[in-house]
């Protein structure tokens, strides 16, 4: 599933993990003044089809959204991406560099942030997953402190966000496809790392908040040096 509008070169929209087309929905307006803009929902996330057992690793999923690019027959676009979404489209921007004419990310998952290893550890963990199967089920107040370091706190997190993921993690196939992307993140993280120099000369736009705990800005320092342009 895909959200257009406006006119003009293409702009690809890449949600984050758990995240959907609709994270955007406040920004594609603005957005399709002076582009054609297309928001889109990977595969078991959002409104998009379910399919169980796809390899979730950021090389298929980049491989995935060249096939919607495909199907829509935009030959290049300006990839914009936040959070995982920008570790897929940096991955995507080093295996297809004909297909991005310029990348945008929003705090961009990168091989040199490690705040969220602990995290992602514990997710791999029995307990961590028997904790990730049953938050769609626990109250509301637990639900909003698990996700609280991604948004800042957990009263910051909108009640319509909050319904948006524990519907998705309720399907069982999403549920295990974003535990499949955190069992890859550590192989991933080094793959990307080693890709990184095949896409310094794509113009990049970094975009951070001065406060984000949870893709740190000493890692959008880092990330910079190697993006030259």
């Amino acid at each position: 599933l895909f959200r257009s509008a406006g006119s003009g070169r293409p702009m690809l929209l890449i949600h984050g993990l758990i995240g959907s087309s609709a994270n955007w929905r406040n920004n594609i307006d603005a957005l399709a003044e002076q582009a054609s803009v297309y928001a889109i929902d990977l595969v078991n996330m959002g409104k998009s089809q379910r399919v169980g057992g796809l390899d979730a690793g950021l090389k298929a999923t980049a491989n995935r959204v060249i096939a919607i690019m495909d199907a829509l027959n935009l030959a290049e676009a300006d990839i914009v991406a936040h959070s995982h979404g920008g570790a897929v489209a940096l991955m995507l921007a080093a295996r297809h560099p004909k297909r991005v004419r310029r990348l945008v990310l929003f705090a961009p998952a990168n091989p040199y942030c490690r705040t969220g290893d602990l995290i992602v550890r514990s997710y791999c963990t029995p307990w961590g997953r028997l904790f990730a199967c049953m938050l769609p089920y626990l109250p509301s107040q637990i639900q909003r402190f698990a996700l609280g370091e991604v948004y800042g706190g957990p009263d910051r997190v909108g009640d319509s966000c909050l319904q948006e993921i524990v519907a998705g993690l309720r399907s069982p196939i999403t549920l295990r496809h974003v535990l499949s992307t955190v069992r890859c993140w550590f192989a991933d993280r080094d793959q990307l790392k080693a890709a990184l120099r095949r896409i310094k000369r794509i113009p990049t736009l970094l975009v951070w908040g001065d406060r984000d705990c949870t893709v740190t800005v000493d890692s959008a320092v880092k990330l910079k040096r190697k993006l030259r342009r």
